[in-house]
């Protein structure tokens, strides 16, 4: 499982791995880095509830009914998120220089299209 670790040390590996964005375009990326760091921390935090206790639990509105599987709200919650943080790190990867992926941005994606990391 992936290690949690705080918005702030999110955030200097981002900047590390994004640090040959032109001068031009640095401006534009303090709040995309900032966001997907906090969403990469949040991320972590709800797959390691999901892993614990599941996508789904059992809910009933009353005693009167027979409970049924819901989706749990962590993992709605995971997918949202997960498709903000995918659509961050592919905003920052096209401010990359042209032909310019980085091994590391390339590493990203590849996590956020496969959920490995």
């Amino acid at each position: 499982m992936t290690e949690i670790i705080s918005v702030e040390e999110e955030i200097n590996r981002l900047e590390e791995i994004y640090v040959d964005i032109p001068e031009n375009k640095k401006k534009l990326i303090d709040g995309l880095i900032e966001q997907a760091a906090r969403l990469r921390v949040s991320l972590t935090l709800l797959w390691k509830d999901i892993c614990e206790k599941g996508d789904v639990e059992l809910f009933t509105q009353s005693d009167k009914t027979a409970p049924y599987e819901r989706e749990r709200p962590a993992a709605r919650l995971f997918n949202a998120r997960d498709k903000n943080y995918q659509s961050i790190i592919k905003q920052l990867n096209e401010l990359l220089p042209e032909g310019q992926a980085t091994d590391e941005g390339e590493a990203l994606m590849n996590f956020v299209a496969g959920g490995k990391g």
